[in-house]
């Protein structure tokens, strides 16, 4: 299931990569919106069962969404705002 974006609608769209494939964002997201409102509609595969993960903390202070940024490396993704073009690799 994919958060349903309430407020905020109107800003102007941008275009990331996910894994090789186009995802749909906003300016002003930050990666774990983008993934978790977009296509996407989840962060990873839990490694300890058969569920999508969606981050933990969602305020920086965990170790559960990081994720990869072609040419930044890891970065924890709910803190982390998205820019157009961004290729985004999930661990």
């Amino acid at each position: 299931m994919k958060l349903r974006r309430l407020r905020d609608t109107t800003r102007p769209p941008i275009r990331l990569m996910l894994d090789g494939h186009a995802l749909n964002a906003m300016a002003g997201d930050t990666l774990l919106t983008a993934l978790l409102a977009g296509e996407a509609g989840h962060l990873r595969q839990s490694e300890f069962g058969d569920g999508a993960r969606a981050g933990f903390c969602l305020m920086g202070a965990c170790q559960d969404c990081w994720v990869e940024v072609k040419g930044s490396g890891r970065v924890r993704a709910c803190s982390t705002l998205a820019e157009d073009g961004m290729e985004i690799i999930r661990r």
